[in-house]
């Protein structure tokens, strides 16, 4: 956006008529649940996501403030893994 308010060139170049991505740019998958912990999508979700049409993207934004709850509980750090090995 320029400074008197108007869209620059830059911001009709890369504007576009369809569903935005959920990226918020932390891109860590947890390991356990295969869900990136910052958009809370599949690995194939994300692979997919350029060649989705916008009622496939609509559904997959619907679904993902349900995933928040997966990743919630903690796998226990060093002493769930010393128990692992362990036993």
């Amino acid at each position: 956006m320029s400074d008197d308010g108007k869209a620059s060139d830059d911001d009709i170049v890369w504007s576009r008529a369809e569903t935005d991505s959920p990226c918020v740019k932390i891109c860590v998958v947890h390991p356990a649940e295969r869900l990136c912990t910052g958009c809370l999508r599949t690995l194939d979700e994300i692979a997919q996501w350029s060649r989705l049409d916008a009622a496939q993207r609509r559904q997959i934004l619907a679904e993902l403030p349900g995933r928040a709850g997966q990743l919630k509980q903690r796998r226990g750090g060093r002493a769930a893994r010393l128990a692992r090995s362990q036993g």
